[in-house]
Formats: C-alpha cells, sequence, structure tokens
C-alpha cells in the first residue's frame, strides 16, 4: 500500500438495529482518497452519506470492511485511541460551525490543541494566529462568534480545524448555511487550501459546491453509484467574482 494514501475503504458495511429490523446503512462501500485530493461525498438523505461521514471522523467504525486512515486500522482501535486519533489526523467543519459563544476567534481556535500536552500555550497561540491568518482573519482574533458573520464564523471553524495540522479536512455540509456569495467565499478558501496540498473530504448535497472539488463520490442507497474526476472543475474564484454585485457589502 503506497503512503500517499490518506484513506483506504474497503466493503465497508455498517449495520444498525432497529426493534426487530436490520437498517443496512452502508452495503459494501469502496473508494480510496489520495493526499492532496479535494473529493466531494454526494447523496439524497437515506443515502447512507451521514453513516459515512461519523464513520470518516472516526465517531463510529464499520460492522465490516476495512477502513485505514493515514496507515491506521481504526476497526481495531479502542474509544480512546480512536478519540486520539480523531483529534491529530482530522480537522472537522460543520454546517453549524460549533463555536464556543462567549469565546474569542482566537480562543476557539486553540480548543483542539489543549488535548495536546505536547504543545505549551505560547506555541498554542503562535499556532492558532497562523490559522486564523491563513483564513484571511488576523485582526479578528479577539473577536466572538456573535460580533462575527455567518462566512466568518465558518472561517473560524476551518482555522480550527487547521489549527492540529491533520491529514485531512473532513466538512459536512460547510456552506449549508451560508448565502450562495459566502458560500462561494468559502469553496475559494478550500481551494486555496487544496492547493497549498490539504487533503480534503467535502460531504454536500449541492452540485454547484461539487463542482468546486477535483473528485465526485456518489452514495445512493447505502453504495457508490458513481465516482467521478471533475476534469471541468470550477474556480470559485471566479464563480465569485461573476457574481452580480450585491449593496450588503
Amino acid at each position: 500500500m503506497s503512503n500517499n494514501k490518506i484513506l483506504e475503504i474497503q466493503n465497508v458495511k455498517r449495520e444498525f438495529t432497529m426493534g426487530t429490523e436490520i437498517v443496512r446503512a452502508l452495503k459494501g462501500v469502496s473508494f480510496d482518497v489520495n493526499a492532496g485530493e479535494f473529493v466531494t461525498i454526494m447523496g439524497s438523505s437515506g443515502s447512507g452519506k451521514t453513516t459515512l461521514l461519523n464513520m470518516l471522523g472516526c465517531l463510529d467504525k464499520p460492522t465490516d470492511g476495512i477502513y485505514m486512515l493515514d496507515n491506521v486500522n481504526v476497526k481495531e482501535l479502542s474509544r480512546d485511541e480512536l478519540a486520539k486519533l480523531r483529534n491529530t489526523k482530522i480537522g472537522f467543519v460543520f454546517q453549524a460551525y460549533n463555536l464556543l459563544p462567549r469565546t474569542s476567534a482566537l480562543e476557539n481556535v486553540e480548543l483542539p490543541l489543549l488535548y495536546n500536552p505536547t504543545i505549551g500555550s505560547k506555541e498554542r497561540r503562535e499556532r492558532a494566529i497562523a490559522a486564523l491568518e491563513a483564513v484571511k482573519l488576523g485582526e479578528r482574533l479577539d473577536h466572538t462568534p456573535n460580533q462575527l458573520s455567518g462566512g466568518q464564523q465558518q472561517r473560524v471553524a476551518i482555522a480550527r480545524a487547521l489549527v492540529n495540522e491533520p491529514v485531512m479536512i473532513l466538512a459536512d455540509e460547510a456552506t449549508g448555511n451560508l448565502d450562495t456569495r459566502t458560500s462561494y467565499e468559502i469553496m475559494s478558501l478550500m481551494q486555496e487550501l487544496n492547493g497549498q496540498g490539504k487533503t480534503i473530504v467535502f460531504v454536500t448535497h449541492e452540485p454547484d459546491i461539487a463542482a468546486f472539488s477535483t473528485r465526485t463520490v456518489m452514495l445512493r442507497d447505502g453504495k457508490v453509484q458513481k465516482d467521478l474526476i471533475n476534469d471541468s472543475r470550477k474556480s470559485a474564484k471566479e464563480a465569485l467574482a461573476s457574481l452580480p454585485a450585491t449593496d450588503d457589502y
């Protein structure tokens, strides 16, 4: 197995027992993600998208099949090991931002590093500032979420996902609460991060958002229906520039 595979998923199944019924949420899903790819995962509700997301994020384990994350077999890990892997290897970005409300942008971004005993407060602060600068919020360090727009809050969430230098950014409908312009701004940032070599797995149900990625995996009824390279990948920066001007800014 080559080391540039960040994710390797082989015939992964996930079954839940609901009362007397067995629900087969994933029915044998296989795909790999290489370092530096920007993959979108699409599927309507009931396709197994959320179950797959929980598995990719090490919040759940497969019932059957193999999930390797950065050469680690997730299935063999204890709950503590799983939590540690999640904290060091994955940067999460959620639809609802999940920021602490009465806490500054800087402190929100420092949070994941608090679980890392090898990092002192000085380095923690420096890394958090660098992450906020990477998402162009260097002058907003002391602002709390209610002093920031939705797009800025999502940028703080992305900075928080970056601060641990994870092997993969895992985004769940990260543009779901944002208007078109702000969504394109966030996707432009994602394309920039991807251009710097970050591996991104982005779950969405919006085809126009998927068009900004390098590849799309389409789920249906718990299986991979399509896995396509996006030959005509769109530039979010260009899409942003072509939007009509608004008075809101």
